[in-house]
C-alpha cells in the first residue's frame, strides 16, 4: 500500500495494556484522518491494527515520517529517540509512566492531541544531546550519545570508584564516589536530579556534571558552557593513599585489597546502553552533533512583556509533576504606567 503524503510512526510500551489501548486509539484516529501509520514489526502483533505499515525498528524506521508518536513513559521515549534522531524526525510523547518529564500529553487529552497533530497545530523544539567517547589508553572502547545523561558508575555495590574529573583539558578534582553524571539540561530532571543536581530549564544551553555520593569537600554539581568538554578518568592505582591501613590489613589477612577493585566501573547512556570500563579508562563528554527534536502542542506564549515565555510551560510542568505548593501566588501586578 503506497504511503499518503503524511506519515507518522507510532511506538508504544507494549508491556502495558493501557499503552496498547492508547496506541490503537491513536492509530485508528490517524488512519481515519488519512494519515499513513507505521509501526515497528516487533510491536505489530500486540497492537493488532489493520491498515498499518510494518517496518523494522531501526534507524530507517522514522525516515520520511512527519512525527514519531510515543505512548509510554520516559524510557519508551528514550527508546524512540534512538529511532527518530538519525532521521531528524520530531517526537511527541503521551505519558503513561510515572513522572514523564519528556512527554507532552497525558492520556485524558489524547483525542485532542491527535487532532491537533493532524491539523498541524504543533511546534518543534530542539533538545541538546551529548556525544560520549570512552577510551582505554587511547584505544576507543565506545562512541555513543545521550539525550539525558551519561554516567560513569561503580559496577559493584560494595565498592567505590576513584575518579579525576576534568573540564576543558584541565584537572579539577579527585573523588572517591559511587559515580558521576554528565547531563544535558533535558537530563537535569532525570538521574542528575536524583543525585542532587540543579534543575536547568530546557532552553538553557549548558552541560552538567553531578557527583554521586562523593567523598570530598569539593564535590558540588557543576554547570559549564555547552562548548566545554567534560572528562571523567578512572584512577588506575585505586584510592591508595588514604586507604593504606585497610589495604595492609586486607593483605595481611590474605584477601584481595579493597582498593584493587575500586576501578571496576560501567558507563550508562540514558540508562539504555551499557559499556564496561577497565581501570584507567577515560570518558569524554561534549555537546552532541545532532539534537533530538520534540514536538509540542502547548505553545510557549509570546514572551515576558506579552505573556508567559518559553520557560513558562516547563515551570508549569515542574509544579504539576512534583505537586509543588503554589497556593497564595498572586503574580506580577500591572500599574497605570504599564507592568509593575
Amino acid at each position: 500500500m503506497p504511503e499518503s503524503p503524511r506519515t507518522m510512526f507510532v511506538l508504544a510500551h507494549t508491556g502495558k495494556e493501557n499503552a496498547v489501548r492508547s496506541a490503537r486509539f491513536v492509530i485508528e484516529r490517524l488512519i481515519a484522518a488519512g494519515v499513513t501509520v507505521r509501526v515497528a514489526e516487533d510491536e505489530a502483533p500486540d497492537l493488532r491494527c489493520a491498515g498499518v505499515t510494518e517496518v523494522p525498528a531501526g534507524p530507517e524506521a522514522a525516515k520520511g515520517a512527519e512525527l514519531v508518536i510515543v505512548l509510554g513513559g520516559d524510557g519508551t521515549l528514550l527508546r524512540a529517540a534512538e529511532i527518530a534522531r538519525p532521521a531528524r524526525t520530531p517526537l511527541i510523547g503521551v505519558n503513561l509512566g510515572h513522572i514523564g518529564f519528556l512527554a507532552e500529553a497525558e492520556p485524558d487529552g489524547l483525542a485532542e492531541t491527535v487532532d491537533r497533530l493532524v491539523a498541524g497545530e504543533y511546534r518543534v523544539e530542539e533538545r541538546m544531546t551529548i556525544d560520549v567517547i570512552a577510551r582505554d589508553n587511547g584505544t576507543e572502547l565506545a562512541a555513543t550519545w545521550a539525550l539525558n545523561e551519561a554516567t560513569v558508575e561503580k559496577a559493584r555495590r560494595e565498592r567505590m570508584i576513584e575518579v579525576i574529573i576534568e573540564v576543558d583539558g584541565r584537572p579539577l578534582s579527585r573523588w572517591g564516589c559511587d559515580g558521576v553524571v554528565c547531563a544535558t539540561p533535558t537530563g537535569s530532571t532525570a538521574y542528575g536530579f536524583s543525585a542532587g543536581g540543579p534543575v536547568v530549564w530546557p532552553e538553557v544551553e549548558a552541560l552538567l556534571m553531578v557527583p554521586i555520593s562523593a567523598h570530598a569537600l569539593f564535590a558540588r554539581p557543576l554547570v559549564v558552557s555547552p562548548n566545554s568538554v567534560l572528562a571523567v578518568e578512572l584512577v588506575y592505582e585505586g584510592v591508595a593513599a588514604h586507604a593504606d591501613a585497610g589495604r595492609l590489613s586486607a593483605e595481611s589477612a590474605g584477601h584481595e585489597p579493597a582498593w584493587a577493585e575500586t576501578s571496576e566501573a560501567v558507563m550508562w547512556c540514558d540508562g539504555r546502553r551499557r559499556f564496561d570500563l577497565p581501570p584507567g579508562a577515560r570518558v569524554e563528554v561534549r555537546r552532541g552533533s545532532l539534537p533530538v527534536l520534540l514536538a509540542r502542542v502547548h505553545g510557549p506564549g509570546p514572551g515576558v512583556d506579552g505573556g508567559p515565555g518559553a520557560g513558562a510551560s516547563f515551570t508549569d510542568r515542574l509544579v504539576a509533576k512534583f505537586g509543588l505548593p503554589v497556593a497564595g501566588w498572586r503574580g506580577r501586578k500591572e500599574t497605570a504606567g504599564g507592568h509593575a
